[in-house]
């Protein structure tokens, strides 16, 4: 099975860098978090992380990465090494060679760009570099920032998936979004 290749440097972009997440980002989630208390329930999480739950995330995150099963990146500013949000890779598929991505940015960076930035800096450096041909992003029709980001990232709506998420005791819709890289070409 593919893996994720070390990154000796962040990945830099217009305005933002992305990293390996690392534990000195943990008090900066947590802070996020705190500031956001819904956060958990945007991300798809049943409570808050603590901590030690970070922190066991932190240790998995290399043994993730070299499985090519995951891939967890903190979105930094250029010249801050401070966690401005997350961007996760998950549900991989290297057979069919396509991802999907989730992300967050700390409410007190929100809407300067940052998550359309990181998405558009990753989408390009899993697509070009890691060898995927297709990457995935679903949310709530409603989360306009999220789909503002994602667009800016050059992701394409592909339509809407009914009930396809248990979320909030209930079942949500989702968008689907995607990026392939036909599109990078496009941008």
């Amino acid at each position: 099975m593919p893996s994720f290749p070390d990154l000796d440097k962040p990945l830099s972009g217009p305005g933002v860098q992305l990293r390996l997440v690392a534990e000195r980002d943990i008090p900066e989630i947590l802070i996020a978090h705190q500031d956001d208390p819904l956060l958990h329930v945007e991300i798809g999480a049943l409570r808050p992380p603590s901590g030690a739950d970070l922190g066991r995330r932190t240790e998995e995150q290399a043994a993730e990465r070299a499985s090519g099963s995951a891939l967890w990146l903190t979105i930094l500013r250029p010249g801050s090494d401070e966690c401005r949000g997350q961007l996760n890779v998950h549900q991989v598929d290297w057979d069919h060679r396509r991802a999907e991505l989730g992300i967050w940015v700390a409410p007190r960076d929100r809407g300067q760009g940052l998550g359309g930035g990181a998405l558009a800096l990753a989408g390009r450096w899993l697509l070009e570099a890691c060898g995927l041909m297709r990457l995935e992003l679903f949310t709530e029709p409603g989360n306009e920032a999220m789909i503002g980001a994602a667009e800016a990232a050059g992701f394409v709506e592909e339509g809407l998936l009914r009930a396809y998420l248990r979320k909030r005791g209930g079942r949500v819709d989702v968008r689907v979004m995607s990026l392939i890289s036909s599109d990078l070409e496009a941008a």
